[in-house]
């Protein structure tokens, strides 16, 4: 199942790096940029992180804020996070239900075979709580610039 623009966001309550839970009501009175990936430490996933992280100031400009999701444990997170200085909250998934229920966990084609597993999937959620943008299957180069630019074009827009 893959979620549409205008659909209500899934709640999620979920440990980011230091144990702390992180919901999405946390951020009811701004936008977020909710991102699934693989793995921490892999290269397209350094790449998406890092360009998330250098994207940070003008996304908050833009009175957005960031969250990775993945299925790594918090240790993992916590050394992705200082190896390459993250400055935003990455969330521990394990039994993949969130990524589930945004439907960025399930079939996908790897290097020309069908395999099952987390699809590089974006989304942005609004005040309201409805997906406002929905990425999926997206390339981790250049991705966070095209969310930038999609948040100034709809905030230019309004």
């Amino acid at each position: 199942m893959r979620l549409a623009v205008g659909d209500p966001a899934p709640d999620f309550a979920l440990p980011d790096a230091t144990g702390r839970i992180v919901r999405r009501s946390d951020f009811a009175t701004r936008r977020l940029v909710l991102y699934f990936y693989p793995a921490d430490l892999t290269p397209g996933c350094t790449t998406e992180a890092c360009e998330f992280n250098d994207e940070l100031a003008a996304l908050g400009h833009l009175g957005t804020a960031v969250v990775g999701v993945s299925p790594d444990p918090a240790a993992r997170h916590q050394e992705f996070i200082a190896r390459h200085g993250l400055t935003f909250p990455l969330l521990s998934d394990l039994d993949r239900s969130v990524m589930r229920a945004y439907g960025a966990y399930g079939e996908k084609v790897l290097y020309g075979k069908t395999v099952t597993g987390v699809i590089r999937s974006t989304f942005v959620v609004g005040p309201t709580g409805l997906l406002e943008h929905v990425w999926y299957g997206v390339r981790a180069s250049g991705h966070a610039a095209r969310v930038r630019a999609a948040l100034a074009a709809t905030a230019g827009a309004s």
